[in-house]
């Protein structure tokens, strides 16, 4: 899959670095399964076939996570009758909202490259979801001392204020104390990263990886990688705090992760003294 260049940074240089969560930071799909489980094992418990309760509820996350209405799919696709569906839903619902994993483990490299971007400027987190569960996956990963500022888009006013909506990420600019226009987003999705980004006049960069790394790059972002640390080399050079140029570090590690950017970075792409420069 080819990726699109690099596009050269035209203005002033961003002021801080907006992180998505899931399947930016950690594969979404660990927790996924860890939920799918947990609302297997009480479907067993009303008297139901947990496993296949669990099975036909992984194969609906893995369909789509976000669409909604994914429990009641599983129930119907094991042939539970549609009028008893509602009244099993509350302890399902319960046991998917209620799973606090011990741990979810962070993309390699992730919380070293959280560091560097901590320590360059403000950094925070926009992600969508339930308050309760985006808290137990951060919680889970470890990143959370990391992320100072976190935003959930669903305590603004439930789901239609997930990303794309730029409530989510004007409140959190606010919260770091930087003009909205001026962050830089990194995330996996274009429909919500990148779009979000784009609402509010900002620039994202899209990381290939998760249940979304097929989707075409539309809108397009300022920059595509395939991990995350590759993703904070840019960032950190676009915010004018590495001494990186494309012959070397940025170049070596977009390699060093497989991703296609290298060749842009090696072969004439963005110079790390354009971006320090704000060119």
């Amino acid at each position: 899959m080819s990726v699109p260049p690099v596009q050269e940074w035209h203005g002033p240089p961003p002021l801080g670095v907006v992180v998505d969560l899931d399947d930016t930071l950690y594969p979404q799909a660990e927790y996924l399964a860890g939920a799918a489980l947990a609302v297997g094992r009480a479907a067993g418990e009303l008297g139901l076939d947990g496993d296949a309760v669990g099975a036909a509820l992984a194969a609906c996350l893995a369909a789509g996570s976000d669409t909604g209405g994914t429990i009641d799919r599983a129930l119907l696709a094991v042939g539970v009758p549609e009028a008893a569906v509602p009244h099993l839903l509350p302890p399902l619902v319960a046991a998917f909202t209620g799973h606090s994993p011990a741990r979810l483990s962070p993309y390699p490299g992730a919380e070293e490259a959280l560091r560097s971007l901590l320590d360059a400027a403000p950094l925070g987190c926009l992600t969508d979801g339930n308050p309760a569960i985006q808290a137990a996956k951060l919680a889970a990963t470890g990143l959370g001392e990391l992320l100072p500022t976190v935003v959930v888009t669903d305590e603004l006013g439930g789901r239609g204020m997930r990303k794309p909506h730029p409530a989510g990420l004007v409140a959190l600019a606010e919260r770091m104390g930087v003009p909205v226009d001026r962050v830089l987003v990194i995330g996996d999705r274009p429909g919500k990263d990148v779009a979000v980004a784009a609402a509010v006049g900002a620039r994202a960069i899209r990381i290939r990886q998760g249940e979304y790394a097929g989707a075409p790059d539309s809108p397009r972002a300022w920059a595509v990688v395939d991990s995350f640390p590759a993703a904070a080399e840019l960032a950190l050079t676009a915010l004018g705090r590495g001494s990186l140029t494309p012959s070397d570090d940025i170049g070596r590690a977009a390699l060093q992760f497989g991703s296609p950017v290298a060749d842009v970075l090696l072969k004439g792409g963005i110079a790390a003294s354009d971006l320090k420069a704000g060119r």
